[in-house]
């Protein structure tokens, strides 16, 4: 993957935090997979369809977008303009509550939005995994804290993100988080070498969200949180 053909279309509209290009691009190099226009690829948390463009890009595979805070209507019209909206469906449902056929995925990506609503045990047993296909795989990039900092979340974050700062948790958290199955082969975390990259892009940004992050970057950001790198197998 070659992030420079991307270029155009990350912007300060399409972004909603630290590069979700950079991100991908990593989760491509450290897992490349064979894909095909046969294939079918759920995009959990797309976003304004950033992930969902470059996944279509690259993959060649049918790209099922799904959000929860942006509609689908906006997002179809913005895939229109970049001429994917042939290969991307855009979906709007909670990732709690999903309507789709069971094994009906080849794999999942999910840049930026996993920890939102992923971070209880059982959570990819029940809700994510009977959507992928036996063989399939889920590559997921999040932000966490870092795993000498584990448990210590709340008194370090807190200042920064408040009530939230429960969702950052470690690599090796995240591993126990997504448990064991007969039908998971592996499961690997790692913190993720993106980051300076993904976030002088993000805080590069002039808008409300970037400049609300860049006071707490050097203080807390920076010495304390990295992006979790997760690729979990099926049988």
């Amino acid at each position: 993957m070659n992030i420079s053909n991307y270029q155009k279309y990350i912007s300060e509209e399409t972004m909603m935090g630290p590069n979700s290009v950079r991100i991908l691009e990593e989760l491509f190099s450290q897992c490349p997979l064979p894909f095909s226009p046969d294939d079918f690829i759920l995009d959990l948390g797309c976003g304004k369809w950033l992930t969902s463009l470059v996944i279509a890009k690259e993959t060649g595979a049918k790209v099922y977008a799904n959000d929860l805070w942006i509609s689908a209507e906006e997002n179809r019209n913005r895939v229109i303009q970049w001429g994917i909206d042939k290969q991307v469906i855009p979906i709007c449902e909670d990732a709690n509550d999903l309507h789709f056929k069971k094994k009906q995925f080849d794999a999942l990506f999910s840049v930026d939005s996993y920890h939102y609503f992923a971070g209880s045990k059982g959570f990819f047993e029940n809700k994510i995994m009977p959507f992928i296909k036996d063989g399939g795989i889920v590559l997921i990039g999040v932000p966490g804290i870092k795993d000498k900092f584990e448990g210590h979340a709340a008194d370090i974050l807190s200042d920064w993100l408040g009530e939230d700062s429960y969702m950052f948790k470690s690599p090796n958290l995240w591993k126990e988080i997504i448990g064991n199955n007969n039908r998971i082969e592996s499961v690997r975390t790692w913190e993720m070498d993106c980051f300076d990259k993904a976030w002088s892009e993000w805080l590069a940004v002039d808008n409300e969200f970037a400049n609300g992050d860049r006071q707490y970057f050097d203080s807390i950001i920076k010495p304390y949180t990295c992006f979790v790198g997760i690729e979990i197998k099926l049988r």
